[in-house]
């Protein structure tokens, strides 16, 4: 290939093309599990998280109901990722093998949300949410006036015992005006090692010869961003306006590229280069929606 500004034009579509397709086709998770928050600053602040509000019967004047004021924001990051191609690669015609490399790219940007959404979730044993704690924690504050401690974690293995203590603490959940929260977990999400107990539990008709009444009450989601930590296992309510994490969008990745003649890379070191980046992060909405396990206890169940 004659290396000028035409060709490399068509050079930059076909790669752009390639890193498009890619991206457009990859089926994601995140959003099972995550609520999408655009952001229009560095950092998005939320405060208002805390308290959920309830109906109550309206008698006399209206009951003003006052939510704590946490101080929790997320702060957006700027994520990349550069290749190069060397200028001597183009001319021998051999840019054609870098294409499966665009289209990997392609494929990276769009898994970039289930990556932060996911490693936010395994976090959430040490990393803190709005009420300082951290978001599995064994003493959250609940019930009326937030004086009763609840626990929304376990170190028990998966099983269906496990299942179901998680499942009534849940739904078991009081608000400060001392009534259900109403909340009921719909989504078990294991890691692939956890895979064949989380259908046993959610799927079999049949558990060790007896009827399985735990079938259906939740979806199973097996995700491979877990398979380091292939014990955790965590049942989430997704189904009200909130879900468990957040993920914030500040600015989606977009692939760009430096191949002019006056680009310093191609000048100084005769190589094309192109970059995706963008920025967002992932973080943590209401505790009450979910229960995480590190699983390394075993239960009799």
């Amino acid at each position: 290939m004659i290396v000028n500004q035409q060709n490399l034009h068509g050079l930059d579509v076909a790669y752009s093309t390639a890193y498009n397709k890619a991206f457009q086709g990859r089926k994601t998770q995140y959003e099972r599990i995550a609520t999408v928050v655009p952001s229009t600053t560095a950092s998005t602040d939320y405060k208002w998280l805390g308290q959920m509000p309830q109906m109550r019967e309206w008698i006399g004047e209206r009951e003003i109901q006052s939510l704590s004021a946490y101080n929790y924001a997320i702060k957006n990051k700027k994520f990349e990722m550069t290749v190069a191609v060397p200028r001597d690669d183009i001319e021998d015609d051999t840019y054609g093998v870098y294409a499966p490399m665009f289209a990997n790219m392609g494929e990276a940007a769009a898994e970039h949300p289930d990556v932060l959404v996911f490693d936010a979730l395994k976090a959430g044993f040490k990393a803190n949410c709005y009420d300082g704690k951290p978001f599995f924690a064994q003493d959250h504050a609940s019930g009326k006036d937030g004086k009763q401690t609840v626990s929304n974690m376990t170190t028990e293995k998966l099983s269906t015992d496990a299942y179901v203590e998680a499942r009534a603490a849940m739904m078991g959940l009081l608000g400060d005006q001392g009534k259900s929260l109403n909340i009921v977990p719909n989504l078990l999400v294991v890691s692939p090692a956890n895979e064949k107990m989380g259908k046993l539990i959610l799927e079999a008709d049949q558990i060790e010869g007896t009827t399985n009444v735990l079938k259906g009450t939740a979806e199973l989601l097996v995700v491979t961003e877990l398979a380091d930590q292939p014990d955790y296992w965590f049942l989430l309510a997704t189904q009200k306006a909130l879900k468990p994490i957040i993920y914030q969008k500040r600015k989606p990745i977009k692939l760009t590229s430096k191949t002019n003649d006056n680009d310093d890379n191609v000048f100084m070191k005769d190589q094309f280069i192109w970059g995706a980046d963008g920025r967002s992060n992932a973080g943590y909405g209401f505790w009450q929606m979910a229960y995480g396990s590190t699983g390394t206890t075993r239960s009799e169940g």
